[in-house]
C-alpha cells in the first residue's frame, strides 16, 4: 500500500482512481468498489467469506497476471454483482497456489481463520473517520523525513502507482523516498519472496542502514 499521510481511507483513495480505466459514470468508486460495498452491506460481505474460507482464501491469493494492467478490476463490479461472488454469495471451489503457499503454512492460514473468520480483518474498513482523525494528529501533517522504501507491484490492479495517481500523496510526504517496482501484485511477500527480499537488502545497504552504528554504552 502506498503511503497516505491522511490515511488510507475511500475520501482519500477515491479522488486519485485513474478515470482512463474507471469512467465515474461506470465506476464511481473506480477499484475500490469492494471497499464501499464493506461500508454498505458489512454483514452480507463477511457471510459471502465464511461461507467457504478455505475457497475463499484461495481465491483472494492469487498471482498477478500481467494482461489484466490497464483494465478494469473485479473488484470494481462487487456492488453491481451483489457480492464478491456475486448470487451464489459464497466463493467457488479453489486450490491454493502452491507458488504462493507451501501447504503447511496455508493450512496455518485456514486454521487462523476457521477459528475468528473474516469479520474482525473486514472491520478495518469500517473505520475510515478514526483513521484519518487520527492520521491528521500525526507530527508535521505526517510527513516523514526518514528513509522510506515502497516496493510497487506492477501487476497490482488496486494499488499500483504506476501510470497513475496513486503514489502522488507519497511522493509529497515522504522527503527520502525510493520507489522499487516487482512484476508481481497484491501479494508481493507471498509472489515475489526472493525477489522481495533482494529489493530490500539492496536499499538497507544504498540507504547505509545495514549496518547501523552500535550505540555507546
Amino acid at each position: 500500500m502506498p503511503y497516505f499521510p491522511d490515511a488510507n481511507a475511500l475520501p482519500t483513495l477515491v479522488p486519485l482512481v485513474d478515470r482512463t480505466i474507471y469512467p465515474a459514470d461506470r465506476y464511481p468508486d473506480g477499484q475500490w468498489d469492494y471497499y464501499r460495498y464493506y461500508t454498505t452491506h458489512f454483514d452480507a460481505a463477511v457471510a459471502d467469506l465464511d461461507a467457504d474460507r478455505r475457497s475463499s482464501l484461495a481465491s483472494i491469493y492469487r498471482r498477478g497476471d500481467p494482461r489484466a494492467a490497464g483494465k478494469p478490476s473485479p473488484n470494481a463490479v462487487v456492488t453491481r454483482k451483489g457480492g464478491r461472488f456475486g448470487p451464489s454469495h459464497r466463493a467457488p471451489p479453489t486450490a491454493p497456489d502452491p507458488a504462493l503457499w507451501p501447504a503447511a503454512d496455508f493450512a496455518a492460514l485456514v486454521t487462523a481463520f476457521e477459528v475468528h473468520g473474516f469479520r474482525g480483518p473486514c472491520a478495518w474498513y469500517l473505520n475510515d473517520a478514526a483513521n484519518m482523525a487520527f492520521a491528521r494528529a500525526a507530527p508535521n501533517g505526517g510527513r516523514l523525513t526518514q528513509p522510506v522504501l515502497f516496493v510497487n507491484g506492477m501487476y497490482d490492479a488496486i494499488n499500483s502507482i504506476t501510470g497513475n495517481r496513486m503514489g502522488d500523496p507519497m511522493r509529497v510526504a515522504c522527503a527520502n523516498l525510493t520507489v522499487a517496482n516487482l512484476r508481481g501484485a497484491h501479494w508481493l511477500p507471498v509472489e515475489c519472496k526472493e525477489q522481495l527480499s533482494a529489493v530490500i537488502d539492496r536499499w538497507l545497504h544504498d540507504q547505509a542502514l545495514d549496518n547501523p552504528p552500535r550505540l555507546a554504552r
